[in-house]
């Protein structure tokens, strides 16, 4: 990310910065890799190292289900019923060591409680609903379409307007980056990347809490929950600057590149970690060659596995597809269009399609979660 700064901060760092009534903020170094990568300073009404109590942790671990099958599958997402609490509604579907993929349908925010991560960057992905994400950076709001990037170690809630939420959750344990071809030696994004700055929101307004209480702050690292009670609360900052922050970006202000022949999957790349990629289909023109074919060619993952989630649309290179369905096309096997989606994609002019395509680098497992929702004859689609 870039350089960017909220709320009140001292002319030199790691100077005396005082409150009205004399006494000092309490600076906080948030790092990455060390002390070696991205930072942010934030400075505190108090120290945020108040801990008054340690609850007994206990764990998240997803339950993972191998029936010794390479596979085409396929999951029908929305049958993910609602869950009131926040925490309770995300359900992990497809697992690896770099990465969980998780279903969530949030019937309410977390109010009542704080959450983060200490081990892994997220992306969310906001499929239905609105309302506000608030971190110790600041608020930002949200809406359908929108990536909510949020990394390591902050400290959120979320408050949703209405009770009618859909999202797809992608934790990282490598840090979630924008694509590295599309940005220079000094990191801005260059002229041919799809998306630029002025696409991506920060948080604007920062609400400083400067309150005594006893707060509950669940603290998740290596599928172990850990309830933590903090005497002050965890928003009481009153500025920060850096390049370390959540940040929004929506899936319809991606660009999409286009072509004379049918581009592949790298040109929708939209963010990379170590582990996988996250690519974003949009609405789009279709190639121009006289004799182009517009649905994709078979292809053969040699060393990825593919996720798509289907967000919304019409997709030609698939039949009966459903809005909050996932595929997973496992390396090892080819797959492609449908039988006769290519013909009948030819002289077609654009798609309307939205989808978030997920591609990790080791092998997915499903979950318990994934296997109740699974549509079993989905690798049969082919020769029906």
């Amino acid at each position: 990310m870039h350089y960017y700064t909220l709320g009140q901060i001292p002319h030199k760092r790691h100077t005396q910065f005082r409150k009205p009534n004399g006494e000092l903020y309490s600076e906080e170094l948030f790092s990455t890799e060390g002390f070696s990568d991205n930072y942010s300073l934030l400075y505190h009404c108090h120290p945020p190292t108040r801990i008054m109590q340690v609850g007994e942790p206990y764990s998240v671990a997803p339950i993972t289900i191998h029936d010794k099958q390479l596979k085409h599958r396929c999951l029908n997402g929305f049958e993910i019923k609602p869950e009131a609490d926040y925490l309770k509604s995300r359900k992990p579907v497809l697992v690896n060591a770099d990465c969980s993929i998780i279903l969530a349908a949030p019937l309410h925010g977390n109010k009542d409680y704080f959450f983060k991560i200490a081990d892994a960057d997220e992306v969310i992905f906001i499929h239905k609903g609105e309302g506000t994400l608030k971190t110790m950076y600041g608020n930002l709001g949200f809406s359908y379409g929108d990536y909510l990037v949020i990394p390591r170690g902050t400290i959120y809630q979320f408050e949703f307007n209405d009770s009618d939420n859909r999202m797809l959750i992608v934790e990282s344990y490598s840090a979630v980056e924008t694509p590295k071809r599309y940005r220079n030696d000094f990191g801005q994004l260059m002229e041919h990347s799809p998306f630029c700055e002025r696409d991506i929101r920060k948080p604007s307004e920062l609400q400083t809490s400067d309150e005594e209480g006893d707060f509950k702050v669940f603290i998740k690292k290596q599928n172990m929950m850990y309830p933590y009670h903090y005497k002050f609360h965890p928003f009481g900052v009153v500025g920060w600057d850096g390049f370390v922050y959540p940040y929004a970006f929506s899936i319809h202000d991606f660009e999409p590149i286009t072509g004379r022949v049918h581009q592949p999957p790298p040109v929708h790349q939209t963010f990379q970690t170590k582990g996988l990629v996250i690519c974003s289909f949009v609405p789009r023109l279709y190639d121009y060659h006289p004799q182009a074919i517009p649905a994709p060619y078979n292809h053969s993952n040699i060393d990825s596995d593919e996720v798509l989630y289907y967000v919304d649309g019409d997709f030609m290179s698939r039949k009966h597809v459903e809005k909050g369905m996932i595929t997973l096309h496992p390396g090892g096997i080819p797959h492609g269009p449908h039988p006769g989606t290519a013909k009948k994609s030819i002289g077609a002019k654009e798609t309307f399609e939205l989808a978030v395509m997920v591609d990790t680098f080791k092998p997915l497992l499903m979950t318990n979660f994934a296997e109740t929702i699974e549509s079993p004859d989905y690798y049969l689609s082919w020769v029906q």
